[in-house]
């Protein structure tokens, strides 16, 4: 027997069992672990807090529409680089970069559908092209959705997600796409048809100072920053506090700039049952 002080001990190595990536996901708001499916399976809002995640437009589309309904416009219409923008990055690499990530030709997916058997135009911008920013082709696709919806007099429904607002990489030409998108609004709405504006998180800058705050009804998720200036920039600016949720969806709705906060559940009903009162 070995005396005190000197035994003899014989190391185990236990190999530590680990989880694997992607099952689970932290709530940006709460910051409550939840489990993936489960997250997919509540159209990724959180079931603690009623967070809302960013979607993708193909996932937007997909809960939002009747099945095997959707039919999709301009699916090839792809950027050029007019100003041969030169960065860390072309133009042109991060357009090749965010095409690959996404599956997308551009930030936006417009096309036909219906909701509840009611036929609609229907646009839905996608953040993660470039943070949603419009460009020559977003531009260009939404004012042919609104077009055609005001030569077929359907009621119009676009779903924005810009946190990225006109698109640098394009100079004015993004810029235009401002006017040119209200201007083809203003046709929509003096042909006395219903476009309805949905915003979510983020939607800013040229994005919200154009087509998006130009509904005749406009709705939002809840908690969804919307404005033109982020509230950093405004408050480095004016050297002032910002009220609190300043450019939060409650805050904008108790202030009169959008008419209603949804919940993403309840956004299809919503939305097919304002189409019946006013479309």
């Amino acid at each position: 027997m070995p005396l005190f002080g000197h035994q003899k001990y014989t190391l185990v190595r236990v190999k530590k069992k680990e989880i694997p990536d992607g099952l689970w996901s932290k709530c940006e708001d709460c910051n409550q672990p939840i489990y993936n499916k489960a997250l997919e399976d509540n159209l990724k809002v959180c079931p603690k807090c009623n967070f809302h995640f960013t979607l993708t437009a193909k996932e937007r589309i997909n809960f939002l529409v009747d099945t095997d309904t959707f039919k999709e416009f301009d699916a090839d219409m792809v950027s050029k680089d007019p100003l041969g923008f030169q960065g860390p990055k072309t133009y042109l690499e991060k357009l090749d970069q965010d095409q690959s990530l996404t599956g997308l030709k551009d930030a936006v997916i417009t096309g036909e559908a219906q909701i509840n058997s009611k036929r609609v135009l229907l646009g839905v911008t996608d953040s993660r092209f470039i943070m949603g920013s419009m460009g020559s082709v977003v531009g260009e696709k939404i004012t042919r959705i609104i077009e055609y919806a005001t030569d077929k007099q359907f009621p119009l429904i676009i779903i924005s997600g810009s946190g990225g607002g006109a698109r640098m990489y394009e100079g004015v030409f993004s810029l235009m796409q401002m006017a040119k998108t209200s201007a083809a609004l203003a046709l929509h709405h003096e042909s006395g048809l219903l476009y309805i504006s949905v915003l979510t998180n983020p939607t800013m800058a040229g994005v919200m100072a154009s087509f998006a705050g130009l509904g005749d009804i406009i709705v939002a998720e809840p908690k969804a920053l919307i404005g033109f200036t982020g509230p950093r920039v405004i408050e480095q600016t004016i050297r002032q506090k910002l009220p609190q949720n300043f450019q939060r969806s409650e805050f904008l709705l108790e202030h009169g700039l959008i008419d209603m906060i949804i919940h993403r559940k309840a956004l299809k009903q919503s939305l097919s049952q304002l189409i019946e009162y006013f479309g």
